[in-house]
């Protein structure tokens, strides 16, 4: 089923009232801590590294910048997924056509598989560096964190965020422990505050390190996450709400530029300092580490990359969630959504170490955080225009100054992104004299075409500025109630496990059909005889169930109640929707068998597969119900 609230699941899932002091601002703290780790993945630390190792301290001020951007836009997010209970996909989707929101919704899911191709590539070079584990296997093992993901989702959101808090504390400690270990040069650490001029080099990273650190899925990610607290819904609580999750942001995302900093101060101390001005490299810069000052640094480093990977790839699965329900309007299993962001992720990390050997993994890990940030104006642009809407945000819209300094920082984003993408095309054309037709015919045009969308995406709440009506309601418009008479069903089936949960399964069926329906007891053989031979095994396992299934009729029989038996060979659910397509069946009592995490992944698609095969209603009867 699709719900209209954003992670359904986990939807209003925390408490915050009836809290005061410090258990409010507890109950608040953990949204901006998810969104957080996305400011301190491996992609950061390969511009972080490359950053200090090629220009020292001088693009500290960057970082900074980049800093103060994030902290404007997240807190923009906050606003607009409380005030409007809207994360920024489900926003985009009433403002723009849908063809529009196709467009966005492609171009978000390559922010996330950009990102997600960052955690394969730094939990690989982790696991390397920490163990020697080679690193085409390191790629191949991350396929397991989807497992993990779906554990931590099945305990619930504050578990999540204690998990994520967790690997946040292990990165920080062992990032400040390095800091005491390298000693760098406090004057020059603060003269890198002062603004530089970029050339070529410089401005390649220093858009990557604004692509690493306002990362577009992050905007759609916290716009959620801020609805899985409860509150109040009037003004004064909603007051409340945005004061408590600012501070959530600040603290958040500063812990996320101290890790950045510690990492550029880290490489300019340690490499540039000494001459390493190429360090781009994760793996040399351990190397390096191990060189200079012994072995503990170069663990903690390892261990640091490890937490950072593994948290960074729980938040991208869910902003995937978000954006794809919120564009797409379109739900489909975790683990499934999961493993196809990864599967995406791991194919060209692959071909990297087949084709261009260990080398190209950094080079890879900088262009991933440059992708990033060619995508942002597409999220920007429009989370700016939301929540600058007075007719829907009320007394909440962002002020004019705040509005000025947010289109500042757009412009500043998509100034450089346009200026990087003519630089680089012009530089592909010249390297590349033999395809330049390629560059001019295919590149080009496409580069044009993304560009014409943004013009879009910018001009069209201007130009429909007062139209209040919804391009896209979630369910549609609620039918009036004219016709509630009771439904007599007049053939009921009941699945049959051999369960505690069949005694549960048959007394729902005869609540909703009573005497005057025929019930018709559903058993499915699962052997392998049965898979491939059908009705005509009889082997011991189908003679014992169908002995017992009888015993269930003849019960229900003395009872005055009409039943019968039906067995089903093979697989489940293709049986059962068989038999009740065949039989004239109209209602279906199912048993749930109640698994958790990794058992619903194997078990837990009966249910959902005899539901899309056929057109009747559905029970499904959960262990124990009442």
């Amino acid at each position: 089923m699709i719900t209209s609230e954003s992670l359904g699941d986990v939807h209003n899932s925390v408490g915050t009232e009836n809290k005061t002091g410090w258990r409010k601002l507890l109950s608040f703290l953990g949204p901006a801590y998810l969104v957080s780790v996305g400011y301190m993945d491996p992609g950061n630390w390969a511009t972080d590294l490359a950053a200090g190792s090629q220009f020292g301290y001088k693009l500290i001020w960057v970082l900074l910048l980049s800093n103060m951007i994030a902290l404007l836009l997240q807190n923009l997010c906050v606003r607009l997924g409380i005030v409007r209970g809207l994360d920024l996909a489900q926003a985009s989707k009433h403002s723009y056509p849908r063809f529009v929101n196709f467009c966005l919704y492609i171009l978000a899911q390559i922010s996330i598989i950009a990102c997600d191709l960052a955690e394969v590539i730094g939990m690989a070079i982790g696991l390397n560096l920490l163990f020697g584990l080679p690193l085409i296997w390191g790629v191949s093992i991350t396929m397991l964190d989807t497992l993990l993901l779906l554990f931590l989702l099945n305990k619930g959101m504050r578990k999540l965020e204690g998990f994520i808090i967790s690997l946040i504390f292990i990165v920080g400690l062992a990032f400040l422990l390095e800091m005491f270990i390298v000693q760098p040069h406090v004057i020059d650490v603060a003269k890198g505050f002062i603004p530089t001029e970029l050339n070529s080099r410089s401005l390649y990273l220093a858009i990557g390190i604004i692509g690493a650190t306002v990362m577009p899925h992050n905007l759609y990610l916290h716009s959620s996450l801020v609805q899985t607290r409860k509150i109040d819904r009037t003004e004064e609580g909603i007051k409340t709400a945005i004061r408590y999750n600012f501070w959530d942001t600040t603290i958040a995302l500063n812990l996320a530029f101290f890790v950045n900093a510690a990492i550029l101060i880290l490489a300019a101390s340690a490499f540039f300092g000494r001459g390493y001005h190429e360090v781009a490299e994760i793996q040399d810069a351990h190397q390096l580490l191990s060189n200079i000052f012994g072995k503990l640094a170069p663990a903690l480093f390892a261990i640091a990359l490890i937490a950072a990977g593994q948290s960074s790839t729980v938040t991208g699965t869910l902003a995937g969630q978000i954006i794809m329900e919120g564009h797409l309007n379109l739900r489909i299993a975790p683990w499934l959504r999961r493993l196809l962001t990864r599967i995406f992720a791991i194919v060209p990390a692959f071909f990297t170490i087949l084709h261009a050997g260990e080398e190209g993994l950094g080079k890879l890990l900088i262009l991933s955080q440059v992708v990033l940030s060619l995508q942002l104006g597409f999220a920007i642009i429009p989370l700016i225009h939301f929540t600058s809407d007075k007719n829907r945000m009320g007394k909440f819209a962002t002020g004019l100054p705040l509005r000025i300094l947010a289109w500042v920082f757009a412009v500043l984003i998509v100034g450089l992104n346009v200026r990087l993408v003519i630089q680089e095309i012009g530089t592909w054309a010249d390297a590349n004299q033999g395809s330049a037709n390629l560059v001019h015919f295919v590149i080009t045009p496409i580069a044009v075409a993304i560009g014409a969308l943004l013009l879009y995406v910018f001009l069209r709440p201007l130009l429909y500025k007062h139209t209040d009506q919804r391009t896209y309601i979630p369910h549609g418009i609620a039918a009036s109630l004219d016709n509630l008479e009771p439904v007599h069903y007049n053939h009921i089936a009941v699945t049959i496990d051999f369960s505690k949960n069949d005694q549960d399964c048959i007394r729902h069926a005869l609540m909703q059909g009573g005497k005057k329906a025929k019930y018709s007891l559903i058993h499915v053989v699962e052997t392998a005889g049965a898979r491939y031979y059908g009705k005509q095994v009889m082997d011991n396992e189908t003679q014992s169930d169908v002995n017992n299934l009888d015993k269930y009729v003849e019960a229900l029989i003395k009872l005055n109640y009409k039943a019968e038996a039906k067995i089903g060979y093979g697989g489940p659910a293709t049986a059962i929707a068989e038999i009740v397509n065949s039989e004239g069946i109209d209602f279906i009592v199912m048993g749930s068998h109640g698994h958790k995490a990794i058992k619903d992944l194997i078990f837990g698609t009966t249910v959902n597969t005899v539901r899309h095969k056929v057109n009747v209603p559905v029970l499904v009867v959960k262990p124990g119900a009442k």
